[in-house]
């Protein structure tokens, strides 16, 4: 990953093992999206209580332009309080993979494309006219508005864009 990735520890100890383990799972995003802006993940462990069990917490919120937030939060529950924590990262990474794949695939489909549009000229006159859109709405046009093509030149019936 190119950005800058911002890793945080809460009540966890900094380990080079989780910071790899982190870095190499946030390289592969970028195969999902490109165009990602920024990358904070943040491992916890927020109880140190004995009943609770001390579950571990990762979150990961990543920013994809044009302003979309993402945000992976996983937590161990109480059947999986003896899961080591990289299984609670490799599954904050499964959501947010899953999540920048939907993401992109929303965006590809909302570019859209629109076909030139068209009109016909249906009347003229000495110094403006009238076109006539796909939907039969008239809509006035002087002579200094036209470009291309000479005033003069203009026949009803011709279609212009």
């Amino acid at each position: 990953m190119q950005l800058p990735l911002e890793i945080t520890y809460r009540g966890v100890e900094k380990s080079a093992e989780i910071d790899d383990l982190i870095r190499s799972k946030a390289a592969r995003l970028d195969r999902f999206c490109d165009h990602i802006s920024r990358c904070d993940i943040a491992i916890e462990h927020p109880n140190q209580q004995q009943r609770s069990g001390n579950p571990f917490r990762v979150r990961i919120d990543v920013t994809v332009p044009p302003g979309h937030e993402l945000v992976a939060d996983e937590k161990q529950t109480e059947h999986e309080m003896h899961e080591p924590l990289t299984k609670i990262i490799n599954d904050a990474f499964k959501t947010m993979e899953r999540q920048l794949k939907d993401l992109v695939e929303r965006q590809r489909r909302e570019v859209k494309t629109h076909a030139e549009p068209r009109a016909l000229i249906t009347k003229l006159f000495a110094d403006y006219g009238f076109i006539t859109d796909g939907g039969g709405v008239d809509v006035y046009f002087h002579r200094n508005a036209v470009v291309g093509t000479p005033f003069g030149d203009l026949k009803v019936g011709a279609e212009v864009r």
